[in-house]
């Protein structure tokens, strides 16, 4: 695999011939809707299985090697006609093959909402170990909220995907509320009802675990959370169900405020199965243009949470999408959301040069409006998911979360299935 960035002037047919492939692969591998509208400082993965070099004046294995990037000794081993490593000739063909960064294994989790795309959703599951079922909402009595999960999971155990039913404090408002999850994190009544309604849904449902994503918890319900915890997992884990909680991205245990002081690390490394960290949201809707997940940030709450948590246990969160911010930046005022192939079709539209980040690893652009206004959006590419997915690997984590997989981005699973090996539990 390599990723090409776009210069002013290529076109896909130019890039094939630069990597000797075909252009209808690069077209079909990127699923290009429009293969003739590129961008500059777009990107392209790459993919092939070898390539031929002809070795011109003054080059050696050593300088080809260095070229592609391939270790001396696979291309060696895959051209059993050179006797002499230290001679070839000019002229001479020679076989490069694929270089391959490997990972090694690792467990995926995908969010996905009841309404996805099942097109979008079938294209996905094979890159996936995992599907949480976004999301049943409690109630203070201790119901829960019905959604269309059926197809989800069915599909999902189709493809070997082990389903995950997601429960959330989301009220009535739509948003996170801190007053339901009081509520129900005091009674241990409303709690012997809810996990009886869990247990009933998934035995009815066939789910394979329990995502428990409780967000705005007040500081002072941190230990009522912890002990709803450890009742899940006495009543959930003996029937053979995997638990899984979400965190907030915190870089320390002190860090205060609602959305951190009731995620405790260390009690939910011990307790569940798998942690999934929301790495991500550093740009958000209402915050100034930035990077959702810069690198720098992502790490400093990884060099946190391996400190309280096994590291095999953390999912890296990793978000699947961007947002267009109107300059100059308001207080209050809302980006809005947009897909990274949609940023990658506006930059196009606008005639905007991306631009990459080199600390958070992120790309960019710029550009105004029909009104005069000037945008900024910052989103995802292949560049900066393989960013993530190498420190993911830097840290030895035991898996990846994706927030959500419900627009179909395809260099993410490029990339992604690049250099991991996904494994699959059932």
């Amino acid at each position: 695999m390599d990723i090409h960035v776009v210069k002013p002037g290529e076109s896909v047919y130019s890039i094939a011939v630069l990597y000797g492939v075909p252009w209808q692969k690069i077209v079909e591998d990127n699923e290009l809707q429009n293969p003739s509208q590129l961008v500059p400082g777009q990107t392209l993965v790459i993919l092939y299985s070898s390539r031929e070099h002809i070795v011109r004046p003054g080059e050696s294995l050593y300088l080809i090697a260095l070229e592609y990037q391939v270790p001396i000794s696979e291309i060696i081993a895959a051209n059993p006609q050179i006797t002499d490593p230290s001679r070839v000739y000019v002229g001479q063909q020679i076989t490069i093959p694929p270089g391959r960064i490997n990972f090694g294994p690792i467990e995926v989790n995908g969010y996905a909402f009841p309404n996805i795309n099942m097109e979008t959703l079938r294209k996905t599951l094979p890159s996936l170990t995992y599907l949480s079922v976004f999301s049943y909402e409690v109630n203070e009595d201790g119901s829960l909220d019905s959604i269309q999960d059926i197809p989800l999971i069915q599909a999902a155990r189709s493809e070997s995907v082990a389903p995950i039913m997601v429960i959330t404090n989301i009220g009535d408002e739509g948003g996170f509320d801190s007053d339901l999850a009081s509520t129900i994190l005091g009674s241990q009544s409303i709690q012997n009802t809810l996990i009886n309604n869990i247990v009933s849904i998934m035995r009815e449902k066939n789910y394979h675990g329990l995502a428990i994503d409780f967000e705005y918890i007040y500081p002072s319900d941190r230990e009522n959370y912890n002990n709803f915890l450890r009742r899940l997992v006495a009543r959930l884990r003996p029937m053979g169900y995997i638990l899984v909680s979400a965190l907030a991205p915190k870089i320390s245990a002190e860090q205060e405020g609602t959305l951190y002081e009731a995620h405790d690390y260390a009690v939910h490394g011990e307790l569940m199965d798998h942690v999934v960290i929301m790495t991500y949201e550093w740009g958000y809707t209402y915050s100034p243009p930035m990077a959702v997940a810069p690198i720098n940030e992502v790490r400093r709450v990884l060099d946190y949470a391996v400190t309280e948590i096994p590291r095999e246990k953390i999912f890296m969160g990793i978000p699947n999408y961007g947002y267009n911010w109107t300059l100059p930046y308001v207080e209050g005022t809302a980006a809005q959301t947009i897909s990274n192939v949609g940023a990658v079709n506006l930059a196009y539209n606008v005639g905007a040069y991306i631009n990459f980040d080199p600390v958070a690893q992120a790309p960019f652009f710029n550009y105004y409006d029909e009104n005069g206004r000037l945008h900024e959006v910052w989103f995802e590419d292949a560049r900066s998911i393989l960013a993530k997915l190498s420190l993911a690997n830097e840290f030895r984590l035991g898996g990846l979360s994706y927030w959500t997989i419900n627009q179909y981005f395809p260099q993410n699973w490029l990339v992604q299935n690049s250099v991991y090996d996904v494994q699959k539990v059932l």
